[in-house]
């Protein structure tokens, strides 16, 4: 499992790159400077997190464990954090600050999922989560 996620990763991570590297040209600016200082952190970050979540990782609410531990013991959903973060960074990168615009429509889904996700935990875990909820930030 964890060969298969660090292969998936690479491949993300190398897509990506190559096409930041044909939009973004070949003289880098402040702005794409600043987006890497962004982007990349945040991506290795997002990466962390997902590790950390294992098998607890599902497209839909599910409630199989409370991961509290690593990133998930400060931010409740790092993946979420870290990913808009990569985003922003990368849509920066591509210099394409308009492109914002449709970032500035997924937070609200980002939003609405992760209360539908902290409804799943809640119903599962109890207070638990509820004291979990407390001691971290999103």
């Amino acid at each position: 499992m964890i060969i298969q996620n660090s292969v998936l990763t690479l491949i993300v991570a190398s897509a990506a790159a190559a096409v930041g590297w044909e939009f973004a040209g070949s003289s880098w600016g402040p702005m794409q400077r600043a987006a890497l200082c962004l982007a990349i952190p945040s991506f290795v970050l997002w990466s962390v997190a997902r590790f950390q979540l294992g098998k607890s990782f599902a497209v839909t609410a599910q409630a199989r464990q409370l991961v509290t531990h690593g990133l998930y013991s400060r931010i409740r959903n790092p993946i979420y954090v870290f990913g808009s973060l990569f985003i922003v960074g990368y849509i920066l990168l591509l210099q394409r600050p308009r492109w914002l615009l449709i970032f500035a429509l997924i937070v609200p889904l980002q939003v609405w999922r992760s209360r539908k996700e902290a409804q799943v935990l809640e119903a599962k875990f109890g207070d638990e989560y509820r004291i979990y909820r407390r001691q971290t930030w999103f």
